[in-house]
């Protein structure tokens, strides 16, 4: 039996690649402003900052990473609030985490069904988009007393550009 799965909602503007346009992610800043709005919060200049440099980033940043970005662009905020509304925005599904063991956890602006591709040497995260892996049946895990309400699917491996690295040496 297939258990029902929720879904993360889904945002307009991100292509099976990953690719973000400007108008999706100002969708993505409109609906954080509404979430805000709905808990209560302040869509804060740091807020908005964090979140921009999460939807600009083509890959899976770390809370250090966007950190490190928030300060090329001259944005005072520190390590630990940058963590603390990262996770915040994790909770409320305007972005996911992409987490693998022995790493640090990861960012991701794409909240739709994807799977990820996982380097196991350089930790790169790579999204893939594919229909077969989405229609995969999930196991009924009632007998262990757990409700499934999403799966992805982490391929683990090495990237070319490792692979390629490890030929040359």
């Amino acid at each position: 039996m297939r258990q029902s799965l929720k879904r993360h909602p889904s945002f307009r503007g991100v292509s099976g690649w990953g690719f973000m346009d400007d108008r999706a992610k100002d969708e993505r800043i409109e609906s954080l402003r509404q979430l805000c709005r709905e808990h209560g919060l302040a869509l804060t200049p740091q807020r908005r900052a964090i979140l921009r440099v999460v939807l600009d980033a083509d890959d899976h940043p770390t809370a250090d990473r966007v950190h490190a970005a928030l300060a090329r662009r001259r944005v005072r905020v520190s390590r630990a609030t940058v963590f603390r509304t990262l996770e915040s925005f994790a909770r409320l599904g305007i972005i996911a985490k992409a987490c693998h063991p022995g790493s640090s956890v990861r960012y991701d602006r794409r909240t739709d069904r994807h799977h990820h591709l996982v380097c196991l040497s350089c930790d790169r995260v790579i999204d893939l988009q594919d229909a077969r892996l989405d229609a995969l049946p999930v196991p009924d895990t009632r007998r262990f007393g757990f409700i499934v309400s999403d799966f992805k699917v982490q391929l683990r491996g090495t990237c070319k550009k490792c692979r390629e690295q490890e030929d040359k040496t």
